[in-house]
C-alpha cells in the first residue's frame, strides 16, 4: 500500500555545488549528510515544505549502472504558491526551461512547469488547487 511521498533523489557530479544551489533556492540548509562532516559527503538531504518531504542528492558515482545523466523520465512536481515567480527565480539561478508554464484542464487553476537544474535533474513545479484544499482541510482538523 502506498502511504505517501517519502524521498526523491537526484544525482549530481558536483555534490557540494548542488547542495549550495539548493540551499539558496530553498532558503534552508540540508539537515543530513553522509558521511558526516568534515568528510566530503556522498549524500545530502533537505526536508522541504508542509510535510517535510525529503529531497536527497547523491554523488553521481553511486548511480545505478546504466543510469542516464541526460534530463528525462518521470517529473515530480512540487506545489508552489506563485508558479511564475518560482520559474523566474529558477531561471535566474541558472536552470534551463524543460517545459514552459502550461495550464491544464478546464481553467480550474492547475498549471505546471519544469526546469533542468545546473546538475542535469528535471525539477517540476506546479500550482495545484487540490494541494491547497487538502492542506486547508488538514489545518482545520
Amino acid at each position: 500500500m502506498f502511504r505517501g511521498f517519502a524521498t526523491i533523489s537526484f544525482y549530481a557530479d558536483e555534490l557540494a555545488a548542488a547542495r549550495d544551489w539548493y540551499t539558496e533556492l530553498l532558503g534552508i540548509e540540508p539537515y543530513y549528510f553522509f558521511p558526516p562532516a568534515p568528510a566530503a559527503p556522498a549524500y545530502v538531504e533537505f526536508r522541504v515544505g508542509d510535510d517535510g518531504d525529503e529531497l536527497g542528492f547523491i554523488d553521481r558515482r553511486y548511480a545505478p549502472g546504466g543510469a542516464s545523466a541526460a534530463p528525462g523520465g518521470a517529473v515530480m512536481h512540487w506545489h508552489v504558491d506563485d508558479l511564475a515567480a518560482t520559474v523566474e527565480k529558477l531561471l535566474k539561478m541558472g536552470a534551463t526551461e524543460y517545459q514552459p508554464i502550461t495550464e491544464h484542464g478546464d481553467g480550474s487553476g492547475f498549471a505546471t512547469a519544469s526546469v533542468v537544474d545546473p546538475f542535469g535533474n528535471v525539477l517540476g513545479v506546479m500550482h495545484n488547487p487540490h494541494y491547497v484544499e487538502v492542506l486547508a482541510a488538514r489545518t482545520k482538523a
